[in-house]
C-alpha cells in the first residue's frame, strides 16, 4: 500500500487551491439559491390552554387538583390530535388538509410540573397556522365536558401570527452550505492526489529506480 506523505500532500492541497475555493463558491451559491428561491418557507404559531379545576371557581384549590389535572395533561395530549378534535377543526375552517396531513402538522408539548399545554401548528400562511392553532384550542376545550362531564380547560393565551419562517435561518444555512462545499472541494483533491502518479520529489524518484539520486539540475529560464 502507498505510504502518505503529509508535508507532500499539503504542498499539493496548496496548489490545488483553486479547485477547493471553487467547490466552496458554487456549492455556497446553489445553498443560496435553493434558500431563496426553492424551499419554501414554513411558519409556526402556538397557543396555550391551562387546566383548571372546578374547585377553584370560589374554592381553595387542593394538591389533588393539582395533582389530577398533571395527570391529565398527558391524556388531553392525544385527544387533541385525535379523529374528534381535528376534523372538526377541519370542518369548521374548510381547510384543504386530510386528517393525517393536518395531525403531522400539530405539535403538542406540555410544561413541566403544570397544568399548561402548549399547542403548535405549522403552515406555509402565517395566519392560517395561526387560526388552526386557536381553532383546536377552541374544539378541545368544547369536547372535554363532553367526554369527561367536567369543564376544566381555559385557553392562556391565543396564538399570533408568525413574522418569521422558522425552517429557514438564511446565515445559519449559508455556513452549513459553504462546509459543504470546503469538504467536497477537500475530498475531490484528495481523491486527485492519491491516484496521481506524477514523482513529486527526489524520494519518489529513488523509490522508483531503486537507486540513488547524486544530483540534481535545476531547471534553466533564460
Amino acid at each position: 500500500m502507498e505510504t502518505i506523505d503529509l508535508k507532500d500532500m499539503f504542498s499539493y492541497f496548496k496548489s490545488k487551491i483553486s479547485i477547493i475555493i471553487l467547490f466552496i463558491v458554487v456549492v455556497g451559491i446553489m445553498g443560496c439559491l435553493y434558500g431563496l428561491f426553492i424551499q419554501k418557507p414554513v411558519y409556526k404559531s402556538s397557543t396555550s390552554i391551562v387546566l383548571i379545576s372546578e374547585s377553584q371557581t370560589g374554592a381553595t384549590l387542593t394538591y389533588n387538583d393539582v395533582s389530577l389535572n398533571q395527570n391529565l395533561v398527558s391524556t388531553y395530549s392525544e385527544i387533541i390530535k385525535s379523529r374528534r378534535v381535528l376534523n372538526q377543526v377541519i370542518d369548521n375552517l374548510s381547510l384543504d388538509y386530510s386528517y393525517s396531513n393536518l395531525s403531522n402538522n400539530v405539535e403538542v408539548s406540555s410544561v413541566t410540573g403544570t397544568q399548561i399545554i402548549k399547542i403548535s401548528v405549522s403552515d406555509r400562511n402565517n395566519k392560517t397556522a395561526m387560526k388552526i392553532a386557536d381553532e383546536i384550542a377552541k374544539v378541545f376545550a368544547k369536547e372535554i365536558p363532553e367526554l369527561y362531564n367536567i369543564s376544566n380547560v381555559n385557553i392562556l393565551d391565543y396564538a399570533e401570527a408568525a413574522s418569521n419562517a422558522y425552517n429557514v435561518n438564511f446565515i445559519k444555512q449559508s455556513i452549513i452550505y459553504l462546509l459543504v462545499g470546503l469538504v467536497l472541494g477537500l475530498g475531490i483533491t484528495f481523491v486527485m492526489y492519491y491516484f496521481d502518479r506524477s514523482v513529486k520529489n527526489i524520494s519518489q524518484v529513488e523509490e522508483k529506480i531503486k537507486l540513488p539520486v547524486l544530483a540534481t539540475v535545476r531547471e534553466y529560464r533564460g
